[in-house]
C-alpha cells in the first residue's frame, strides 16, 4: 500500500480549514506560498498535542501519505503535530538522545548510588529562581543540620549551558559535596532547552560527585534527566532525596536505645546472678567457713569416739558379770579356777583393748586439734599477720571498704591498735 511504501514524512506549514466535527477528529490543510495538502489527525492522536490548532499558525507535523478512494485524494494522516519552533527543537531532542543513548551514556549500571547521609549538598541553579528557594526550604525543614553550597549559574538563555557545564566541573574539583543538584524550575521547551545540551550531558557523565537532575514540572523530560544518576520530578522532590527526616531518625534513636536499654538490663542481670553465685562461693571457701566445718566434724568424732567407748565398755562389763555369776553358781573348783585364770586373762586382754583403742582415739583426736589449731586465726596471728577491722568489726580487705578519718582497730596476738585513717594511697 501507499502508507508502506512511503513512510512518515515531517512537514511544516500554515493551517487553514481547520474543522472539528462531533467524532473529535481534526481536517485541516496545510499550505505555504505554493502549495497545499488535506491533512487529518484522528482523535486518539490529537488528544496528545499539547495546543489547539487555529488557521493561520505554522506548525511542524510528522504524517503517513494516504489516499482518500471515495475522491481519489490524496491526503496526509497526522501522528504528531508542534509548533514550528517547538517541533524543530524536538527533531534535535530525538536526535541527540538517540546518539548519547548510543554512545552508553544512559547506561543503568553506570550510574552512581546517592550517598546514605549526606553531609554537605551542592545545589547548581539560579540563585534568584523559586527552584532554589524551594530547595533551601525543604533542606532547613527536614535537616537543619545539612551544609549547602550553591553554584549560581544561568539556566536560560545561550551562556546557560556553558555555564552549568563548568559549575559542575568546578564542584567536582573542589569536592566540597557529597551529591549535585542540577535543575530549575518549570518552563517552556525553549527555557529548559538548556539541560538539552550536549555539553551539560557530557559534564553530568563524567562528573565523579552524584548528580541528580531536578528540571522543571513532573511531565518535563530533558536530555540531562537521561544522563544523570537520579531524576527527580521537581526541584523540591529532590531536597527530599539528599536531606534526613529528623523525625524519622529520632524514631530511630529512640527503638536503638530501647534495645540498648534492655540488653544492659539483660546484661545486668546476668552480672547480678554471677556475682551472687561467686560470692556464695567465696563464702563457703571462707576460712572461718572452713574453721567452722572442722570444729563441727570434730565434735561430731569426739561425740562417736564417746560412744564407742562406752558401748564397748558396758558390753565387756555385762559379759564379766554374766561370767561371774556363772562362775559363782559352778560348785567344782575346777570350774572356777579355770573360770579365774579365764577371768583374769580377759580383764588383762580388756585392759589392753582398752588402753589401745584409747590411745588411738586420743592419737585421731590430737591429730584433728592440730588440724583445727593450723586453721584457727589466732595461729596466723601468732605468724606476724594482723587483722584490721572498721568501726562495724567487719574485716577490711579493699580500700573501698574504709574512708579517711574513719577510725580502724587492727588486732594482734597481745592485743588491739585504735588508729585512725588519714590517708589512701593506690598502688
Amino acid at each position: 500500500m501507499l502508507e508502506n511504501q512511503l513512510g512518515a514524512v515531517w512537514l511544516t506549514g500554515e493551517i487553514s480549514n481547520f474543522s472539528q466535527p462531533v467524532s473529535g477528529h481534526w481536517y485541516l490543510s496545510l499550505k505555504d506560498e505554493n502549495a497545499q495538502v488535506r491533512c487529518a489527525m484522528f482523535r486518539m492522536k490529537n488528544l496528545r498535542v499539547s495546543f489547539r490548532p487555529i488557521n493561520g499558525m505554522q506548525v511542524l507535523v510528522r504524517a503517513n501519505v494516504s489516499l482518500y478512494e471515495p475522491r481519489g485524494d490524496y491526503q496526509l494522516i497526522i501522528e504528531s503535530m508542534h509548533l514550528a519552533g517547538e517541533g524543530l527543537l524536538m527533531q534535535q531532542f530525538e536526535a541527540l538522545k538517540l546518539k548519547l543513548a548510543a554512545e552508553g551514556l544512559f547506561a543503568q549500571h553506570l550510574k552512581k548510588n546517592l550517598p546514605h547521609f549526606s553531609k554537605a549538598v551542592g545545589i547548581i541553579t539560579s540563585k534568584t529562581g523559586a527552584a532554589l528557594q524551594d530547595i533551601l526550604h525543604i533542606l532547613q525543614r527536614r535537616d537543619p543540620s545539612l551544609k549547602i553550597i550553591i553554584y549560581p549559574t544561568a539556566v536560560q538563555g545561550k551562556d546557560a549551558a556553558t555555564e552549568i557545564a563548568q559549575m559542575i566541573e568546578l564542584a567536582n574539583q573542589r569536592q566540597e559535596v557529597d551529591v549535585l543538584i542540577v535543575g530549575r524550575g518549570g518552563g517552556s521547551l525553549e527555557d529548559l532547552w538548556c539541560f538539552n545540551e550536549e555539553m551539560v550531558a557530557r559534564a553530568i557523565f563524567h562528573s565523579h560527585l552524584p548528580v541528580i537532575s531536578a528540571v522543571g514540572h513532573e511531565t518535563d523530560v530533558t536530555i540531562a534527566d537521561f544522563v544523570a544518576d537520579v531524576r527527580a520530578p521537581t526541584p523540591s522532590a529532590a531536597a527530599e532525596l539528599v536531606s534526613r527526616n529528623q523525625t524519622e531518625l529520632l524514631q530511630q534513636l529512640q527503638y536503638r536505645r530501647q534495645r540498648l536499654e534492655i540488653a544492659l538490663d539483660r546484661l545486668f542481670a546476668e552480672k547480678q546472678q554471677k556475682l551472687r553465685h561467686l560470692s556464695l562461693r567465696l563464702h563457703n571457701q571462707h576460712p572461718q567457713a572452713q574453721l567452722r566445718i572442722q570444729q563441727q566434724l570434730i565434735t561430731q568424732l569426739s561425740h562417736r569416739l564417746q560412744q564407742s567407748l562406752r558401748h564397748r565398755w558396758q558390753k565387756k562389763a555385762e559379759n564379766l558379770t554374766a561370767l561371774s555369776m556363772r562362775l559363782y553358781k559352778n560348785p567344782l573348783p575346777l570350774r572356777i579356777q579355770q573360770y579365774e585364770q579365764q577371768l583374769a586373762q580377759l580383764k588383762v586382754r580388756l585392759n589392753s583393748h582398752m588402753n589401745l583403742t584409747l590411745s588411738l582415739q586420743q592419737k585421731q583426736l590430737a591429730h584433728l586439734c592440730g588440724k583445727l589449731d593450723s586453721l584457727s586465726p589466732l595461729k596466723v596471728l601468732a605468724r606476724g599477720y594482723s587483722i584490721t577491722q572498721n568501726q562495724q568489726n567487719f574485716t577490711i580487705r579493699s580500700m573501698k571498704d574504709v574512708n579517711v578519718g574513719e577510725q580502724i582497730k587492727t588486732r594482734l596476738p597481745d592485743g588491739d591498735i585504735i588508729s585512725q585513717v588519714i590517708r589512701l594511697e593506690e598502688k
